[in-house]
């Protein structure tokens, strides 16, 4: 099946408006189902045949080619702040590195820590990845599913996630009051309270190839080649989009992707379009446009439970 799955971001923040032409498919979508594993189910409509391989492998081998370890995981800097029983990890706390900042927390890592099997490499844009000298059995989930949440639900598991935790506490402490903190003190930005070890798994001799195309920005499809606007007839392809609905940069991206995608789905092109946010997925067919009976509301209400 040809279909095109775009993804944007629903986390509310105030001042957002309404979406009249989002919430109007939204409300007549031929289905809808919950997705936590997104990125696997997006990957799967562009994929030639082949399982989702490791986040962070895909994003490490496409940034820094082949590397001489076993397991990559990304390392995410955040800020987290910290409440009377619990660690909450906010949902701007999802920091940037400039690339001299992350080529010098790798440059210390890998010299505290290089003799214990674990080394950072720091990507040319500024991402931080993990490598371990042998395979590391754990998992631990997307940051973004943990921004405005206690980060313990969300703390790795599996065999080896008791390595992975310790790294990370040992992680915490190395920065408090590393130079490159104080350097982002002097220019006005939030410090890094730690690094979020997530999306690992075995390194990569190359890229997994695909059979569609894909967009935006996400650390699994920035990987690829992407399309700058929307490739008509091209068939399958995913969208990761930055922007809120009822942003002010939502009408560009409503304007260069979800219109252009809507007129596809009409002219029999694509059979699917998905709309993706948070962990929820809405399925619309052509004859969406058929159920006009059915009333549009906010459309933050379809994804008020995945908050």
């Amino acid at each position: 099946m040809s279909a095109v799955y775009l993804r944007f971001n629903a986390r509310r923040t105030a001042g957002l408006q309404r979406a009249p032409l989002l919430e109007r498919l939204l409300a007549r979508a031929d289905s809808a189902a919950r997705e936590p594993d997104w990125r696997s189910a997006a990957f799967s409509l562009v994929s030639a045949a082949q399982a989702l391989p490791a986040i962070a492998a895909v994003a490490q081998f496409a940034d820094l080619g082949s590397v001489d370890c076993a397991s990559v995981f990304l390392a995410t800097p955040v800020h987290y702040v910290a409440a009377m029983s619990s660690v909450q990890l906010p949902a701007d706390g999802l920091l940037e590195l400039q690339p001299q900042e992350a080529r010098a927390l790798a440059e210390d890592f890998n010299r505290l820590w290089g003799d214990a099997g674990a080394s950072m490499m720091a990507g040319p844009g500024g991402a931080l990845y993990c490598g371990f000298d042998e395979p590391v059995r754990a998992q631990s989930s997307d940051p973004q599913r943990v921004a405005g949440k206690d980060i313990g639900e969300f703390l790795p598991t599996g065999a080896d996630a008791p390595r992975l935790r310790l790294l990370m506490s040992e992680i915490e402490m190395w920065l408090f009051e590393h130079s490159v903190n104080r350097m982002r003190a002097a220019r006005g930005a939030v410090p890094i309270s730690g690094l979020w070890l997530w999306g690992g798994g075995a390194v990569l001799a190359q890229l997994p190839s695909l059979a569609g195309w894909t967009a935006g920005e996400d650390a699994l499809f920035r990987a690829f080649p992407a399309c700058t606007h929307y490739p008509r007839g091209a068939g399958s392809g995913v969208v990761v989009l930055e922007q809120t609905p009822g942003s002010e940069s939502w009408p560009e991206a409503q304007a260069r992707w979800l219109r252009p995608a809507l007129a596809e789905l009409g002219a029999g092109r694509i059979e699917e379009l998905r709309l993706s946010a948070g962990e929820r997925c809405y399925s619309l067919s052509a004859g969406w446009r058929w159920r006009f009976w059915r009333r549009p509301s906010a459309w933050w209400e379809s994804f008020d439970d995945d908050a």
